[in-house]
């Protein structure tokens, strides 16, 4: 494998060399890369067919919402329960802070939440989470925290939800999850 000193790209990996998959967040310009890669796309969808733990937290969630299955040509996530990034998170953000920080809470002309809604085969699958700006979950309580699983799919809105997520995605990777 060829190496340019900045290790191996997504196309060099064997996803069957790893026991889960966790596809991080986030929405700065610099995502578009992560977010709209067609060799990352392929991966994950190589990834999916092991039927072995995914998670997704934030922005992540749109890539498997953009992969699609070989066998029915639709989303992988068409029959699963999600979420991701409510909407009214990416437009409270981006409302806050454009006028010091432009467009980088809007990576991308659609809302994440719109995105993800129009991959799924029935929309109300769609898991928005109760409504916070700034409870968190932490360590110890989890509270304020959401996450989404269906079977060995795991999401989560936020890094408000990370503990959670955190410690259900390991419990996924133990065999353990209920």
């Amino acid at each position: 494998m060829p190496d340019s000193g900045r290790g191996a790209g997504w196309a060099d990996l064997d996803p069957a060399a790893y026991d889960g998959l966790l596809l991080p967040g986030g929405h700065a310009p610099g995502m578009r890369q992560y977010l709209g890669s067609e060799a990352l796309r392929r991966q994950v969808a190589r990834f999916w067919a092991l039927d072995r733990p995914v998670g997704a937290i934030c922005h992540g969630v749109l890539v498997l919402a953009r992969t699609t299955d070989a066998a029915t040509g639709r989303s992988l996530l068409a029959d699963r329960r999600t979420t991701c990034l409510p909407k009214y998170m990416e437009r409270s953000a981006y409302l806050a802070t454009a006028w010091r920080l432009g467009r980088y809470y809007r990576t991308y002309p659609a809302y994440v939440e719109d995105e993800v809604r129009a991959a799924l085969a029935d929309p109300a699958r769609f898991e928005r989470g109760p409504r916070v700006l700034s409870a968190r979950g932490t360590a110890t309580d989890d509270t304020a925290a959401f996450v989404v699983q269906d079977g060995r799919y795991l999401s989560a809105r936020w890094p408000g939800d990370a503990y959670l997520f955190g410690r259900r995605f390991l419990a996924l990777l133990e065999g353990t999850a209920h």
